[in-house]
C-alpha cells in the first residue's frame, strides 16, 4: 500500500487503483488478487480456505466476548481492540490439538491464552493498577470475584493528569462459543476520591451459572473521572481506562 500525500485526499476506484482512508491516514493499493471462486474450490488453496475458517471463528469468539462485556468496554477500549482480540482468539483456536485444521475452535484451544489481554493500550491495567487483588472463578459455585485489601489511591493507582476521582470495575461472563450466547455480572464501587486516604477492602462478586460446562472469563479495569464544581466527569470520555481480562477458566 502506499501513503496518499498532498492537500487532495481522494477515495474511491481509479482504474486499477483504490483511495482509501484507514486510522493510519489516507492510502493507495492497486487492485488484484484471485479469483473468490477458485480460491473456495481449487485444491492449491485448501491452506487458505482452512486458514479463513479459522480466522472467522476467531472473529465470531471475539465478537461474542465483547458483547458480554460490552458495559465495561464502552469506555474501556481502544480503536484496534478488535483487530488485536481477533488475532489473539486465533492463537487460542491454533492451541487446539483435537480439532483436524480447518475445524479447530476456542472450546478445545486454550482460552487461558487471553489472560493478560489488555483492552485498552492507551491505558492499560498492567501499568495502572498496583494494587495487589486475588481474582477467583468458582466453577462449582459459578462466583467470580476480585478482593483487593486497604490501599492508597494516589500510591497504587497511576492515573492520567487531572484525575481527581476513580472507580474499580470488574465483570464475571460465562460464554457459550458455538451457540453464541453467554451470561454475564458486572460490579463496581462506588466513585472514590484519588488521594492519600486509604480504601476500605473491596469485594467484587459477579455469579454466573453454577456447575457451568462453558469458558468463565474475570475483566477488571479502572475508571477514572474529574470533579469539576461538585460534578462528576469520565476523564477525557474514558480514553485512558484500563480494562483486562485477569482470570480465565477454559475446559
Amino acid at each position: 500500500m502506499a501513503r496518499q500525500k498532498g492537500i487532495i485526499k481522494l477515495k474511491g476506484t481509479i482504474g486499477d487503483i483504490t483511495f482509501y482512508k484507514t486510522q493510519d491516514g489516507h492510502l493507495a493499493r492497486e487492485k488484484g488478487g484471485i479469483d473468490a471462486s477458485r480460491i473456495k474450490s481449487d485444491p492449491a488453496f485448501q491452506r487458505t480456505r482452512e486458514n479463513g475458517s479459522e480466522f472467522g471463528r476467531a472473529g465470531k469468539a471475539g465478537k461474542i466476548l465483547r458483547t458480554a462485556l460490552r458495559a465495561l468496554l464502552l469506555n474501556s477500549a481502544d480503536g484496534r481492540m478488535v483487530s488485536r482480540l481477533t488475532q489473539a482468539m486465533i492463537k487460542v483456536i491454533q492451541a487446539d490439538t483435537v480439532s483436524v485444521r480447518g475445524l479447530r475452535n476456542v472450546i478445545d484451544g486454550e482460552a487461558e491464552l487471553l489472560v493478560g489481554f489488555e483492552f485498552n493500550i492507551r491505558g492499560k491495567l498492567g501499568t495502572s493498577l498496583f494494587a495487589p487483588y486475588v481474582a477467583g472463578i468458582d466453577r462449582v459455585t459459578g462466583d467470580i470475584t476480585i478482593d483487593i485489601a486497604p490501599f492508597i489511591p494516589a500510591n497504587m493507582i497511576a492515573a492520567p493528569g487531572g484525575t481527581t476521582h476513580f472507580k474499580i470495575i470488574s465483570a464475571g461472563s460465562e460464554i457459550d462459543f458455538e451457540g453464541e450466547t453467554f451470561v454475564s455480572t458486572n460490579s463496581e464501587t462506588t466513585i472514590l476520591p484519588w488521594d492519600l486516604t486509604p480504601t476500605v477492602a473491596i469485594t467484587q462478586a459477579n455469579p454466573v451459572t453454577p456447575n457451568s460446562t462453558r469458558p468463565l472469563f474475570l475483566a477488571l479495569g479502572v475508571e477514572f473521572y474529574q470533579q469539576v464544581n461538585g460534578q462528576m466527569y469520565p476523564l477525557k470520555n474514558g480514553s485512558y481506562n484500563p480494562l483486562a481480562l485477569v482470570s480465565v477458566s477454559g475446559l
